[in-house]
C-alpha cells in the first residue's frame, strides 16, 4: 500500500463540551481553524499523492486547510465519517448514562452488541468504516496518502491495519489536530508516529 498520514479533524464546539458528536454536521470552532492551521505549516514539506477526508465539514474543512499550496485533490468518502449515535448526537456521557443506562454500561464494555437507538451498531460502523481500505489497494507501495477523518474511524483503521482485534479500539488516543503515520508494507505494518500534536505546543501559525 503506502505511507499513511492519519490526521484528527481539528476541535469543535461539541468536542469541546464533551458532547457525542457523530453524524452531525457541524464546523470546526475557531480553535479548530487555529489548530488545523498550526498542522498545516508542520506539514507544508509534505507531498501527498491523494487526499481522501470523510464528507462531514469538520473534516472537510481541516482536508482543505492542511492541503492549501499541495494542488492535490480532496476525495470526499462517506465510509470515514464518525459513528452515527442517533438520539444520543449531542449528548454528554453523563446524559446518556441518566435516560439510557444500559446504553451507557454498553458505552463503557465497548461491548459487541453496542448499538446506538436510532443510529448505528459497533459492528455495522466498524464495516463500513473498513470499505475504505479498498481503496487504499487500488495504490502503489510508494504513494503517500493523507487521510482526514475522526477519531472512531481512524481507531477502527489503525486496528485492522497493525493486525489487532477491535477490542482494542480503545487503547489508541487520537486528539483532535493529531498525526498518526502509519507504512504499511506487503508482509507487515508499521506505526511510525501516534497522536502526535507537538506541533499545538509551538507558536502561533505563520498566519496570525
Amino acid at each position: 500500500m503506502a505511507r499513511l498520514f492519519l490526521v484528527r479533524h481539528g476541535i469543535t464546539d461539541h468536542n469541546s463540551s464533551h458532547k457525542f458528536l457523530g453524524h452531525t454536521d457541524v464546523e470546526l470552532s475557531d480553535e479548530g481553524f487555529r489548530q488545523v492551521e498550526k498542522l498545516r505549516d508542520r506539514m507544508v514539506k509534505e507531498k501527498f499523492d491523494v487526499i481522501y477526508s470523510s464528507d462531514l465539514k469538520r473534516a472537510r474543512s481541516t482536508a482543505e486547510v492542511i492541503s492549501a499550496g499541495h494542488n492535490t485533490e480532496i476525495i470526499s468518502c462517506s465510509e470515514l465519517r464518525e459513528i452515527n449515535y442517533g438520539e444520543t448526537e449531542s449528548l454528554t456521557y453523563g446524559e446518556i448514562k441518566q435516560r439510557y443506562p444500559e446504553l451507557a454500561e454498553a458505552i463503557s464494555n465497548l461491548s459487541p452488541e453496542l448499538s446506538f437507538p436510532g443510529g448505528e451498531s459497533l459492528q455495522g460502523f466498524i464495516t463500513r468504516t473498513l470499505k475504505f481500505l479498498d481503496r487504499l489497494e487500488e495504490r502503489s507501495p510508494e504513494q503517500r496518502i493523507l487521510i482526514v477523518a475522526h477519531g472512531g474511524p481512524m481507531r477502527t483503521l489503525l486496528c485492522d491495519l497493525l493486525g489487532v482485534g477491535q477490542n482494542y479500539w480503545r487503547t489508541f488516543r487520537l486528539d483532535n489536530a493529531s498525526l498518526s503515520i502509519v507504512d504499511t508494507y506487503p508482509q507487515r505494518t508499521i506505526l511510525s508516529l501516534l497522536n502526535d500534536t507537538s506541533h499545538l505546543k509551538t507558536g502561533p501559525s505563520q498566519e496570525e
